[in-house]
């Protein structure tokens, strides 16, 4: 697992940036039109989610300095906060979202290869199916030759899929496309018979769901230089998708109606920019989302391998896990990975299901642990008593309280029914756990929070069972 020198700085926050800037990118407007939202809404929505994300990725960096031994980040941080089977929750949540992650990805990658072959439709037919799965079983291969090299093979794609982003923006703005008259049309959502507040609240998911990978050079801080250098990289590549993002949406909604954007097929971006400059503006954007996409895929192969590892070799996730070839590539997480994303896909091709059904379940599953790692971040801040005793650090208290404050907005944010589901998701891990410690020889709950814990987990289980069909 240890390089000699490790991932630095400016690859790193390339990783980071590859993991987060992905699908949602190309379709985060008109995801923001189809549930609803104005551009009033909108704009309050970056707002809030500016600031809160901006917390929890200063949370991160925080973590990241003032326990520099506490590597794979946001499994690890849950684990010393509040106990094994709480932390494990959190290493579970976030291994199960980026596996649906990746099968999100899949669905859209094909999806806008169908723009161009038919054969491919929604992305979700047999071939497309068949073409995720051997795509899928090749990034798994090229990994297992080596994180770091997987690393630098990450960064040139980043650069790729950056260029037609900033080709749509500045399109839009040279070729004049951006009407104000459109653009204040759509800003109360008048036509949507929504309150501006249940907009606002609407524009959460999309949010969470593009900023989700922000956390990615802190899963794998073990193999950088340092932990601080990871945390560092997170708040860059933060601020770097936070404007490309905020200057994205504020455009498109000066192009075309709300109601318009919403009907938009995906990737949004290129049916958009179709009707500004013609097909070949299409072309280009489609050929943006392919490379795009297609890299996020070869990101989340290390991401979701590393975040089955690293628990694995800090006894949370069973021993078999903890392997690594002599690349040290965590060669046994990644093949369970590929397995697992493998049986998803067939369930999408039977169940016909959607890039953004996919990325619903994902975003729900990566809530939990965020909201745990801002909880720690703000628990080691009452705690630090070098704090207490030079006076208070206004700003470390500040990131730590908006952090912690929005990560209970998203779960507000997500509603009762998708917590729900989220259950079903957490409950099978009991068996993961009870494994890895019944392998360690260890009591299977320490503490009466981790009992009440899995009492939370299961109550929800049954309530989401007994509601069925009205959840799903």
């Amino acid at each position: 697992m240890n390089d000699h020198q490790g991932l630095g700085l400016f690859k790193l926050t390339c990783f980071a940036m590859g993991t987060t800037l992905a699908s949602g990118v190309f379709s985060m407007f008109s995801d923001m039109a189809r549930n609803g939202s104005g551009t009033l809404a909108v704009l309050i929505g970056w707002t809030i989610a500016g600031i809160g994300m901006y917390g929890l990725a200063m949370c991160f960096n925080r973590l990241s300095i003032v326990r520099p031994e506490l590597k794979s980040g946001i499994f690890a941080y849950a684990r010393e906060g509040f106990g094994e089977y709480i932390g494990f929750n959190s290493a579970w949540g976030y291994w199960i979202s980026a596996i649906l992650s990746q099968v999100s990805f899949a669905t859209l990658l094909f999806a806008a290869l169908g723009q161009f072959f038919s054969i491919f439709g929604d992305g979700n037919n047999l071939l497309s199916i068949l073409c995720a799965s051997a795509l899928i079983w090749l990034f798994t291969f090229l990994v297992m030759g080596g994180v770091q090299e997987a690393v630098t093979i990450n960064t040139v794609i980043v650069i790729a899929k950056i260029v037609p982003i900033f080709a749509f923006i500045l399109l839009i703005i040279f070729l004049g496309a951006f009407d104000p008259d459109i653009f204040f049309d759509n800003f109360s959502g008048q036509d949507t018979g929504l309150s501006l507040g249940k907009q606002i609240l609407e524009t959460t998911y999309t949010t969470v769901w593009i900023f989700t990978g922000i956390e990615g050079a802190v899963v794998i801080s073990g193999r950088a230089r340092s932990t601080a250098v990871a945390g560092k990289a997170t708040e860059l590549s933060f601020l770097c998708l936070l404007v490309l993002y905020v200057l994205i949406s504020v455009l498109s909604m000066g192009v075309m109606p709300r109601s318009e954007l919403a009907a938009l097929d995906d990737p949004a971006m290129a049916s958009l920019l179709a009707g500004v400059v013609g097909s070949w503006g299409s072309t280009l954007i489609n050929i943006g989302v392919i490379i795009s996409i297609a890299g996020a895929m070869f990101s989340y192969t290390i991401v979701t391998a590393d975040s089955a590892f690293a628990p694995a070799l800090n006894g949370s996730f069973p021993r078999f896990l903890a392997k690594e070839n002599h690349k040290h590539a965590p060669v046994s997480a990644l093949l369970l990975t590929a397995v697992v994303v493998q049986a998803l896909l067939i369930v999408v091709y039977f169940q016909s299901s959607t890039y953004q059904a996919m990325y619903t379940l994902a975003t729900s599953a990566i809530m939990i642990p965020f909201v745990l790692s801002a909880l720690y971040c703000l628990k080691t801040t009452i705690q630090d008593h070098r704090l207490k005793r030079n006076g208070v650090n206004v700003k470390t208290w500040l990131i730590s309280i908006i952090g912690t404050v929005y990560g209970f907005w998203m779960l507000y944010a997500t509603g009762l029914d998708n917590i729900l589901i989220s259950a079903l998701m957490f409950a099978p891990g009991i068996l993961f756990y009870g494994w890895s410690r019944i392998q360690n020889r260890q009591r299977i709950f320490e503490s009466a929070a981790d009992a009440a814990a899995l009492a939370v987990i299961m109550g929800g289980l049954i309530l989401s069972l007994f509601l069925g069909g009205r959840l799903w």
